[in-house]
């Protein structure tokens, strides 16, 4: 099957987003310029996961000395625009900084078939090494490129959604639902 490449340069909106009830929410990456519309499944962890990464790329490259715009972007009108037809359903993602335009790059790959099977990976944490590399018969990918204030607008919005799930158990810290859980930290018992 051949290869997807999904390419949004400076996109007029990049977010993630999740539909549902808190504790049945499915997250969502959606890029949008003009009327092309792309998005892709992902998990809770990964949006968090994203969000922190890219707030520290950030930090770094202005701590080494690179000016960046300040403010942040509104990543678009609240929510995903719909239909929400998912491209692929992401495996690993890729940060990369391109210095000659100061921008982001923000890649989503696609799970592979042997993605739980690989234990050669050398990041240990899912990140790719050869980052940006193009294989013609490799995973689909979803490449973005943001500037400072778009990728400071995906990070606010990201860490809103996250944030939005359902609320910690005071004791143990996994997630409360209506009706309780059982707590590590009652015995199993219901709290």
């Amino acid at each position: 099957m051949a290869r997807r490449l999904f390419i949004f340069d400076t996109p007029d909106r990049f977010v993630a987003d999740a539909v549902g009830e808190p504790g049945q929410r499915e997250f969502y990456l959606q890029a949008a310029k003009g009327r092309n519309v792309v998005t892709v499944a992902l998990e809770k962890a990964q949006v968090a996961v994203l969000a922190e990464r890219l707030g520290t790329l950030l930090d770094e490259i202005e701590r080494r000395g690179v000016t960046l715009p300040d403010g942040s972007q509104d990543p678009g009108a609240a929510g995903l625009k719909e239909p929400i037809v998912e491209a692929f359903r992401v495996g690993t993602m890729t940060l990369a900084w391109d210095g000659q335009s100061e921008s982001v790059l923000v890649e989503a790959r696609a799970a592979a078939d042997d993605d739980e099977d690989n234990d050669d990976d050398d990041a240990g944490d899912g990140v790719i090494v050869e980052a940006l590399e193009d294989h013609e018969d490799g995973p689909d990918v979803l490449r973005v490129r943001l500037d400072a204030p778009a990728a400071r607008g995906f990070i606010a919005h990201a860490v809103e959604v996250v944030a939005a799930g359902r609320p910690p158990c005071p004791l143990c810290g996994l997630p409360l639902s209506a009706e309780g859980h059982i707590c590590p930290r009652r015995n199993g018992y219901m709290h």
